[in-house]
């Protein structure tokens, strides 16, 4: 069973930076494409960034130029940069990996981001 496992949240001024992790449990090659969604409590699931293979890029409109979504492929870990944070960026953010192979895909247990104003 593949795990995700998200760390870097934390509660962070209005104009901060994090860096969120996404580890996985197994060479990150395997997956055809590793996303970045968050929930607000009452809203649903947003995607905010993705990473394909090939190493193209594709962010929310609400975080473009803000946020950096990156990889190491020799740690297994996908990373989330967050830049100028605003407390609207305030959610639980989730490590999702997509397995086209497997026609299945995997989430993290969430990591909780709290931007005070």
């Amino acid at each position: 069973q593949v795990q995700l496992v998200e760390s870097g949240g934390g509660l962070v001024q209005a104009g901060g930076s994090l860096r969120l992790s996404c580890l996985a449990s197994r060479s990150i090659y395997s997956f055809n494409v590793i996303n970045w969604y968050r929930q607000c409590p009452g809203k649903p699931r947003e995607l905010v960034a993705q990473i394909i293979s090939g190493d193209r890029t594709n962010y929310a409109d609400s975080v473009k130029g803000r946020f950096t979504i990156s990889r190491d492929n020799a740690k297994n870990t996908v990373y989330l940069q967050m830049d100028s944070l605003k407390p609207e960026d305030t959610a639980v953010y989730y490590c999702n990996a997509i397995s086209n192979i497997e026609m299945r895909d995997y989430w993290g247990q969430g990591t909780q981001v709290t931007v005070s104003s």
